[in-house]
C-alpha cells in the first residue's frame, strides 16, 4: 500500500502548484507522516516543522519561490520546504555526512535564498534581499518567517525597526506557538499572549473602521480628528507593537488552516510594503508525543515512532555533571545565581530552576543581553553564573570585552557544546571560543578533561574574583578520579615527559592517553588555556625535542604553545581553518585529522 500517493506525485514545485486546494489538508497529513518516519531515524528539529506544516503549504502556494525569496529563521521549521523543492528523495540523509543539511543551505537549492543556523536573523536578511531586488530591477518579495521565540532577539527588533521605514516589499510571517527550544519569557511574549487571546480582533477591527470612516459623524471623524481615531484605535485594538512601527499587520490567524492562510498571504502580497502576518501554530502538531512535550522534540536524537522514546543516554551528560556542581554550590552560598539564554534543559539548569527559582533567570534569546545583565549583577555583589552554548556565545563578543573583562567582573560562563557538535553541522561547530577568548584582557579559561574535573572547575571559578569561561564538549568527559588536585593555571602530567610529548586539553585528553600509552610517550593535561602553565612549559623547553599539541578547537591554543616553545618544533592537531560540515563528531575528527589515529602518525613521524 502507498503510504504517500500525494507526495509521490509530487516531483517538483510546480506539481505542489497545479495540486487541487482540496488536497492540501491530506497532503500536510502525509508530510507530517513522513517526517515521523525519517526523523525518527536520523535525528533532526521535529517539533517546529510538524507545527509550520499549512505555513509552508500556503507559502509555496502564494509566493513563486525563487523569486520571491524564502528566509527561515534559524531554519527549525524548513523541512517541508525541503521536501517540496525536490529534496525528499535525500531526505533519509538528513543532517548525515555528504547528506541535504539541517537548515536551509544556498548551496542545496536555488529556493533556499539565505542560509540560516541562529535565531533572529530572518527579518534583517529579508530586509536585505528585498533592497537588493529591489536595487537590481527585479520583481519578487521577501517572506521571512521567524518564530516568536527569535522575537527576544535584539537583531529581530532592529530588523524590524528599520523595515517599517524602508517601505520595501517584505512580509513577515510571526509563527508564534508560545515556544522557542522552551518556553519563551519576557515582555514581548506577554504581548503576543495578548493579542493572541483577542479572537475577534480582525472582526473587532473592521467594525471600528467602518464606524469612523463611513457616516456622517464617522467622516468628520476621519477628516478633522485624525488624531482622535489613532487614539480610539490605539486604546481598542492589541496591534499597534507592530503597526506604530510600519508594519501592516494581519493575525491572529489560526496556523493551521491552509486556506486562512493562503487568503491572508494573497492579501498581503498585494500591499507591496512592510506587512506583518501573526500566525497561531501548535509545535509538535500532528504527532501526540511532540504536542505533549514539545522541549524534548525539539531537536530529537533517534527515537521510536510508537512509543515516542528515545535510546536512553548510557552516561551522564556534561551539562548534566555542571548542573548538579552549580546546584551543590548555589545551596552554600546564597548569592551564586544562574542565567541562561532560552536554554534551560539544553544547559542542564533545570534542577538549578525548580531549587531556586528565584536565583534563576531565563532571559530568552538575547545572548547579549544575558551577559551584559550578568555583568550588572556581578557589579551588584552577586555571583552569576551564565550557561550558552559555545556556538552562541559568540554572538555577544562586544558583551564580553566591554562589559564584563574591561571591568574585570567575577562572571562565570560555562561555555557548552564547546568543540565538535556533529549533525548540526557548520553554523553550530563550537570550535571558534578558544580563538576569541584568549584575546580577551583578563578572561580565563578552564578546559576540563573529566567530569571530576568540570564540577571542581565551577567551584575554582567561583571562588576568584576574575571572568572565566569553562569550556566542555557535548556527550560526556571522561569518568577519573583525580590523582592531582587542581591547582589554578597548573597543568597535570599524566605520563612522565619523554623527549616526544602530547600536551593535550579538554575532551581530546582521552584520545591522547590511548595513543600515549600505546606508543609510551609523554602526555601532558592542558588543564588551563589561560593562563597557559609557564614553568611547565619551560620543562618541556628543556627535556623536549618535539611537541605534538592536540586539542577540539580551531588551532589557537597549539600557536601559544609553539610561539612559548620555539625554536622546538611543535606539532599543531585541531580543528582546520574552514567549516565543518555536518557528520557525526567521530567523522568530524577523521575529516579535521584528529582521530587518534592521526595523533598516533604525528607521534610516530617525531620518534
Amino acid at each position: 500500500m502507498n503510504r504517500y500517493p500525494l507526495l509521490d506525485s509530487l516531483q517538483s514545485i510546480e506539481d505542489f502548484r497545479r495540486l487541487p486546494d482540496a488536497s492540501l489538508d491530506a497532503l500536510a497529513a502525509e508530510l507530517r507522516a513522513f517526517m515521523i518516519e525519517n526523523v525518527s531515524k536520523t535525528g533532526g528539529h521535529l517539533a517546529s516543522s510538524l507545527g509550520a506544516v499549512e505555513i509552508i503549504l500556503a507559502m509555496h502556494r502564494v509566493f513563486n519561490s525563487p523569486k520571491d525569496r524564502f528566509v527561515f529563521d534559524v531554519g527549525h521549521q524548513a523541512y517541508v520546504h525541503k521536501i517540496l523543492t525536490g529534496r525528499r528523495e535525500r531526505f533519509s540523509t538528513l543532517r548525515q555526512k555528504d547528506g541535504i543539511s539541517g537548515f536551509p543551505k544556498r548551496e542545496e537549492s536555488e529556493h533556499d535564498a539565505f542560509n540560516v543556523g541562529h535565531a533572529s536573523t530572518s527579518i534583517s536578511a529579508a530586509l536585505g534581499l528585498a533592497r537588493a531586488m529591489h536595487l537590481r530591477g527585479e520583481g519578487g518579495v521577501a517572506v521571512a518567517l521567524i518564530g516568536d521565540g527569535a522575537m527576544t532577539g535584539g537583531l529581530a527588533l532592529e530588523g524590524i525597526n528599520d523595515a517599517g521605514q524602508a517601505n520595501m516589499p517584505l512580509i513577515v510571517i510571526l509563527n508564534d506557538n508560545n515556544m522557542s527550544i522552551s518556553p519563551n519569557v519576557g515582555s514581548i511574549q506577554r504581548q503576543l499572549t495578548n493579542m493572541r487571546m483577542s479572537r475577534g480582533y480582525l472582526r473587532f477591527k473592521r467594525a471600528l473602521v467602518r464606524l469612523l470612516d463611513t457616516g456622517r459623524f464617522g467622516k468628520w471623524l476621519s477628516s478633522h480628528m485624525e488624531t482622535f481615531k489613532n487614539r480610539v484605535k490605539s486604546f481598542l485594538l492589541p496591534n499597534q507593537l507592530f503597526e506604530e512601527m510600519g508594519f501592516s499587520y494581519f493575525g491572529p490567524i489560526d496556523g493551521h488552516n491552509t486556506q486562512e492562510l493562503i487568503r491572508v498571504f494573497s492579501r498581503a502580497k498585494a500591499l507591496h510594503g512592510a506587512v506583518m502576518i501573526h500566525v497561531i501554530t501548535q509545535k509538535g502538531k500532528g504527532y501526540a508525543f511532540a504536542e505533549k512535550n514539545p522541549e524534548r522534540f525539539h531537536g530529537v536524537s533517534r527515537f521510536d515512532v510508537a512509543t515516542g522514546a528515545a535510546a536512553a543516554a548510557a552516561k551522564k551528560s556534561n551539562s548534566e555533571a555542571f548542573g548538579e556542581a552549580l546546584l551543590e554550590l548555589a545551596a552554600e552560598n546564597s548569592s551564586v545565581v544562574a542565567v541562561t539564554a532560552a536554554m534551560p534543559l539544553g544547559t542542564g539548569l533545570c534542577p538549578f530552576a525548580k531549587r531556586f527559582p528565584k536565583r534563576f533567570f531565563d532571559v530568552g534569546i538575547a545572548e547579549e543581553h544575558a551577559l551584559t545583565m550578568a555583568a550588572g549583577m556581578a557589579a551588584g555583589g552577586l555571583r552569576p553564573v551564565v550557561a550558552i552554548y559555545s556556538s552562541f556565545l559568540q554572538r555577544a563578543y562586544d558583551e564580553l570585552l566591554h562589559d564584563i573583562c574591561l571591568q574585570r567582573l567575577p562572571v562565570v560562563i560555562a561555555v557548552d557544546r564547546a568543540g565538535l557538535v556533529g549533525d548540526d553541522g557548520e553554523t553550530h561547530q563550537g570550535v571558534y571560543d578558544v580563538a576569541y577568548l584568549s584575546t580577551l584582557p583578563g578572561m580565563r579559561i578552564y578546559s576540563p578533561a573529566s567530569q571530576q574535573e568540570l564540577q571542581s572547575m565551577v567551584g575554582m571559578a567561583l571562588l576568584r574574583q576574575e571572568p572565566a569561561a569553562i569550556r566542555y564538549n557535548r556527550g560526556s568527559l571522561m569518568q577519573a578520579l583525580l590523582s592531582t588536585p587542581i591547582a589554578f593555571g597548573k597543568w597535570e602530567i599524566m605520563r612522565p615527559i619523554t623527549p616526544v610529548t602530547i600536551v593535550a586539553t579538554g575532551c581530546m585528553v582521552e584520545e591522547a592517553l590511548h595513543v600515549a600509552r600505546e606508543l609510551d610517550v609523554g602526555l601532558v593535561n592542558a588543564r588551563f588555556i589561560a593562563p597557559m602553565d609557564e614553568a611547565l612549559l619551560e620543562t618541556l623547553k628543556t627535556q623536549c625535542r618535539h611537541v605534538i599539541t592536540v586539542e577540539d578547537a580551531v588551532v589557537s591554543f597549539g600557536k601559544s604553545v609553539a610561539l612559548r616553545l620555539s625554536p622546538l618544533p611543535v606539532t599543531q592537531i585541531g580543528v582546520r581553518d574552514e567549516p565543518v560540515p555536518q557528520a557525526t563528531v567521530a567523522e568530524q575528527r577523521a575529516i579535521c585529522g584528529m582521530t587518534r589515529a592521526d595523533i598516533a602518525a604525528a607521534v610516530k613521524e617525531a620518534l
